[in-house]
C-alpha cells in the first residue's frame, strides 16, 4: 500500500465527520471484514475442499466480490451521504419509491444488529478464554468442560457485558475518529501477532502435515460443485458484504478517494488475514496429532489442547486470543456503527446516545442466548436468512434500482480514468445473480459462510 493520502472530505458533510486518510479507511474496512470466519472457518475449509485447489475459486470470488460488491456498498453510502436506511431510501427514491426503500433498509440493518448480538456472546467467550490463559487456569481444566461451562445459559455475563461496553465506549468516544484510531492500532497488531504465531508453529515437529493438509492441491475437487459453492460463500461473507455495514463506512469517505482501489486493498488484506490464520492454526493442530475441526470447537476446545502441549504454550495462547479479540472487536464496532448511524440520522438523536442504546439492545437479547445451542441457532437464522437477503437487497437496489449511470459516477470519482460500462455489466449481470445464489444455496446447504 502506498503512503497515506490525506482525504479532503470534499462533498462529505456527514455530522460524524469522515476518515482522515485512505490508510485509516482501508484499515477500518479490513477491521470490519476480518473476523471469526477468517480464523475458525477458512483454515478448515481450505484443507477440506481441495487444499491449494480451493484457493483458485476462492481468489476468483474474492476479487469479484471485492471489486463490484464492496465498491458498490462504499459508493452508495458516499453518494447518499448517510448509512443504511438513508441509502436505501436514496436508491428507491429515484423510482419515487423512497418510503419502500426506507422500509426495505430495515432488513439489512436488523441483520447487522442481529450479528452483533450473537457476535458479542462469542467475543465474550474469547475474553473469558483470554483471561483463563492469563491466569493459567486454561490449562488446568478439561477444554471441553471449560467451554461447556462458559457457553451455558447465563454462564458468561461479566465478559459478555465487558465486550459490549468496550465496543460502545469506543464508538461513544467518537464515531469516525474512534473507529479510525482503534483500527490503526488493532489491525496491525492482529497481523503482527498472527505472524509471530505462524513463525513459531513452523518450527514444531510434525507441522509439515498441517501444511500438506492446507496446500497440497487436490485438483479433483475443482470438479465438485461443493468446492465452488463453499469458496463463493466463504469469500462473500469474509468481506462483510451485508448490505449495511460497509455502506456506513462509505458515507464517511471523502469524494477524492478511489473506491475500487480501496475495495481491492480491503479484499487483499482480508485474504492475507485468512491465510495467516491458516498458517498459525492447522500446522499446530497436526503437529500434536489432534483432529482438525471448524467453528467454536476449533477455537475453544482444539486449540487450548494444542497450546497445552506447546513449549511456552501459555504465552502463545495469550497471543492468539488477544489477536482474536482484536479482530472481533473491530468487526463488532462496524456492526454497531451501522445501526447507530442510521438511528442517529433518522431520529435526530446524539450518536453517543444511539451507541449506548444499541449496546443495551444487544445485551437485552444476548444475555438470554448465551447458551451455546441458542446462540448457534440465533446465528444460523441471522447468517443464513437475514444477512444474505439484506446483501441481495443492497446489490439489487444499487445496480438495478439506482442503476449504473448514477452509481458509476460515484465510483469514478477520485480516479484518473472513469470506470467503463463493463463494471456495471459485471455488477448487474454477474454479481447480483451470485448474491441471489448465495442466499438460495445458504438455505439449501444450511449455511455456506
Amino acid at each position: 500500500m502506498k503512503a497515506e493520502k490525506t482525504i479532503s472530505h470534499k462533498g462529505n458533510g456527514h455530522a460524524n465527520g469522515g476518515f482522515q486518510n485512505s490508510l485509516g479507511f482501508v484499515l477500518a474496512c479490513v477491521g470490519s471484514a476480518v473476523g471469526m470466519g477468517n480464523i475458525w472457518l477458512f483454515p478448515y475449509r481450505l484443507g477440506q475442499y481441495g487444499g491449494a485447489a480451493f484457493l483458485i475459486p476462492y481468489f476468483i470470488f474474492i476479487a469479484l466480490f471485492g471489486l463490484v460488491g464492496l465498491s458498490a456498498e462504499f459508493a452508495v453510502g458516499r453518494r447518499a451521504g448517510t448509512g443504511t436506511l438513508g441509502s436505501y431510501e436514496y436508491c428507491w427514491n429515484t423510482k419515487n419509491l423512497g418510503k419502500l426503500g426506507y422500509a426495505l433498509g430495515w432488513i439489512p440493518l436488523m441483520g447487522s444488529l442481529g450479528i452483533a448480538i450473537g457476535y458479542s456472546v462469542i467475543l465474550g467467550w474469547v475474553l473469558r478464554t483470554l483471561w483463563a490463559g492469563l491466569t493459567g487456569t486454561l490449562f488446568t481444566a478439561d477444554p471441553g468442560a471449560f467451554f461447556g461451562e462458559m457457553s451455558s445459559a447465563f454462564g458468561n455475563i461479566p465478559c459478555h457485558v465487558a465486550v459490549v461496553v468496550i465496543a460502545c465506549a469506543l464508538l461513544i468516544a467518537g464515531a469516525t475518529k474512534g473507529i479510525e484510531k482503534v483500527n490503526k492500532v488493532l489491525m496491525p497488531a492482529f497481523f503482527a501477532l498472527f505472524l509471530v504465531l505462524a513463525v513459531r508453529v513452523f518450527f514444531l515437529d510434525g507441522s509439515v502435515e498441517g501444511y500438506r493438509f492446507l496446500f497440497i492441491p487436490k485438483w479433483e475437487y475443482l470438479l465438485k460443485a461443493d468446492t465452488w459453492v463453499m469458496a463463493m460463500g466463504q469469500a462473500f461473507f469474509s468481506l462483510s458484504i451485508t448490505g449495511s455495514g460497509m455502506i456506513v463506512y462509505g458515507s464517511y469517505l471523502g469524494k477524492d478517494e478511489d473506491i475500487p482501489k480501496a475495495s481491492i486493498n480491503t479484499a487483499v488484506f482480508d485474504t492475507l488475514a485468512a491465510m495467516l490464520a491458516a498458517l498459525a492454526i492447522m500446522p499446530a493442530v497436526f503437529a500434536f496429532g489432534i483432529e482438525p475441526a471448524s467453528g467454536p470447537p476449533l477455537m475453544f476446545i482444539t486449540l487450548p489442547q494444542v497450546f497445552a502441549q506447546m513449549p511456552l504454550g501459555s504465552v502463545f495462547a495469550v497471543f492468539f486470543f488477544i489477536s482474536v479479540a482484536f479482530a472481533g472487536i473491530t468487526s463488532l464496532i462496524n456492526m454497531f456503527e451501522a445501526v447507530c448511524e442510521s438511528w442517529q440520522t433518522r431520529f435526530g438523536m446524539p450518536h453517543s446516545l444511539m451507541a449506548a442504546l444499541c449496546g443495551a439492545a444487544a445485551l437485552a437479547v444476548g444475555i438470554f442466548i448465551e447458551d451455546g445451542d441458542k446462540v448457534g441457532s440465533w446465528m444460523d437464522f441471522i447468517t443464513i436468512l437475514v444477512v444474505p437477503f439484506g446483501a441481495l437487497l443492497g446489490a439489487f437496489s444499487i445496480y438495478y434500482i439506482l442503476g449504473w449511470k448514477e452509481i458509476g459516477k460515484e465510483l469514478s470519482l477520485g480516479r484518473k480514468k472513469p470506470l467503463g460500462s463493463w463494471f456495471g455489466c459485471i455488477g448487474k449481470y454477474i454479481y447480483v445473480p451470485l448474491a441471489l445464489f448465495v442466499f438460495i444455496l445458504g438455505i439449501l446447504y444450511g449455511g455456506i459462510g
